[in-house]
């Protein structure tokens, strides 16, 4: 009773402890997006006033280019009534001299002095001004073409209201889909809008499930520009243990608000190369090991080769090489492990370990060699393993080698025993492990061709193994298995089969499950 008592406070606890996260978290949502309106409004403020400035400075523009217009014309037409009135007036002049020498002439009593004033006055009128001018003004006093109507541009600006914003998407959870590194995000609008254009998808990586959190978060990443209501994120490499996701909608104007968040599991085996597992003779990074054969010298202490019991010097045994070649030898020592830590790979076992332990469970990586590497083996191993052990000699390790040197050989390999895959060597391998049914796969990581697969009844936890000489390797992990994968698993696992001559189990019920996979 005072167990039961225990657990069930231990479990109010948890809830209470879960519940106070929970609130510590929407509290700092909310705070933020205070913060946020004010500082958006602010923002919005700043933009208006900005709109508005445009406009008046177009109005403006727009108002000294009209009262120019006027301007010109107003000198224009001046111009010409001004040169039509001196030429009216120059005229006038003129006439009225001719028409008081007419008045004149009239009172010369000559005959012949009169007939000569007669006929000049003829000739001056003919050749007056005043008879040659048009007596209508070549400009008018109306400047009513220049006048503006502003009632419809009016009415615009009376009508002028904030842009029309599309509602935020709903996101379909049931129609989303986490499978082999992609995701597929599905949402749909509430209200049909014609009027969208497009959509931004944001996501992020975390390791809290639930909302979203303000703090402590990676930051979102954007996919612009989508024409359809679904996306699929290719090429992912699931680091987290699961990723938020969110849409909103936007048509030519504006965007809308953000859908509610969304949070998918996006849980993968994640694992690098233990530096302090490896040989000397490698260079280790996170995800690559190289081989070195400078990395040993200037060491005092020498390990020779044949101190380590399971191995053996490149020669050929029942048709088929030896593991690792034997290069020249390096004089090598332990370095100083960290406390706790296991002893670091020497001799010939050119060994590196992975830095994460299989407890349980399922689980998938790959590895892709350098094109010109000599040698090297993948697979799985128990933590303990010898310093000087090399993978596949033991029984406790399971591997497929790979030998590009004097003579090429591509085996899988257990308790020094091996077995030739006649199959091409991949550009890529994929490492499948099933901890809890004991099965250990080698695929084909391009076509998902498979290789070879260990029957293990595993008595403690494991760790991904490597060794590598001449030439490197390179690690991808986070990797979910691959559907393909997956479904032949289930196939393989129905027939209760499998392809490997090197197995942990009784021989006659090994002999008995070949016989019926080859009636198979």
């Amino acid at each position: 009773k005072e167990l039961q008592k225990t657990i069930k406070q231990s479990r109010i606890i948890a809830t209470l402890a879960n519940k106070n996260e929970e609130l510590q978290n929407f509290i700092e949502t909310l705070n933020h997006t205070l913060g946020r309106v004010q500082v958006n409004s602010t923002q919005v403020v700043s933009d208006l006033e900005e709109e508005f400035d445009t406009v008046y400075s177009i109005l403006d523009e727009m108002k000294e280019s009209m009262i120019n217009t006027i301007k010109q014309e107003t000198v224009r037409k001046s111009h010409e009534l001004q040169n039509q009135l001196t030429q009216s007036t120059n005229a006038l002049e003129s006439a009225e001299e001719l028409l008081e020498f007419a008045n004149n002439a009239l009172h010369i009593a000559d005959e012949g002095e009169f007939t000569k004033a007669a006929k000049q006055i003829k000739d001056r009128v003919t050749m007056a001004p005043a008879f040659r001018l048009t007596m209508k003004p070549k400009a008018t006093d109306n400047m009513t073409h220049l006048m503006v109507d502003f009632s419809q541009e009016r009415q615009l600006l009376q009508g002028l209201k904030f842009l029309p914003v599309p509602r935020a998407p709903e996101i379909v959870l049931g129609d989303c889909l986490v499978i082999d590194n992609e995701v597929t995000v599905t949402w749909r609008i509430p209200v049909e809008d014609s009027k969208i254009d497009h959509y931004i998808l944001e996501y992020r990586k975390t390791n809290h499930e639930g909302l979203p959190r303000v703090k402590d978060e990676q930051c979102w990443e954007v996919v612009d520009n989508i024409k359809t209501s679904e996306y699929t994120l290719q090429g992912l490499r699931f680091d987290t243990k699961f990723m938020n996701f969110r849409v909103r909608a936007c048509n030519k104007a504006a965007a809308g608000d953000y859908s509610d968040p969304v949070t998918l599991e996006t849980r993968a085996f994640n694992f690098g190369f233990d530096s302090t597992s490896s040989h000397l003779n490698l260079k280790v990074e996170d995800r690559s090991v190289e081989w070195d054969p400078q990395g040993g010298k200037g060491v005092d202490s020498k390990v020779k080769g044949k101190e380590n019991k399971g191995s053996d010097c490149p020669c050929l045994c029942d048709g088929f090489r030896s593991g690792t070649p034997s290069p020249k030898r390096t004089s090598v020592t332990r370095s100083p492990a960290p406390r706790g830590a296991r002893d670091r790979f020497t001799g010939e076992s050119y060994t590196v370990l992975g830095d994460t332990s299989i407890e349980s469970g399922q689980h998938y990586w790959e590895v892709k060699p350098q094109k010109d590497c000599k040698s090297y083996s993948v697979g799985l191993a128990y933590r303990n393993l010898g310093k000087f052990d090399q993978l596949g000699k033991t029984n406790t390790t399971w591997c497929i080698h790979v030998n590009n040197w004097l003579q090429n050989s591509f085996a899988a390999k257990h308790n020094n025993k091996a077995k030739n895959l006649d199959v091409p060597v991949p550009d890529s391998i994929g490492v499948y492990c099933d901890f809890d049914r004991g099965q250990l796969s080698f695929y084909n990581a391009e076509n998902k061709q498979l290789l070879h697969t260990f029957k293990v009844r595993f008595t403690q936890p494991v760790v991904p193994a490597f060794m590598v000489w001449c030439g490197g390797l390179t690690l991808s992990t986070g990797l979910q298995i691959p559907s393909a994968v997956r479904s032949f698993q289930k196939t393989e696992n129905g027939l209760g089969g499998s392809n490997s001559s090197i197995s942990q189990q009784d021989p006659s019920l090994l002999i008995l499950k070949l016989e019926n996979f080859a009636q198979v």
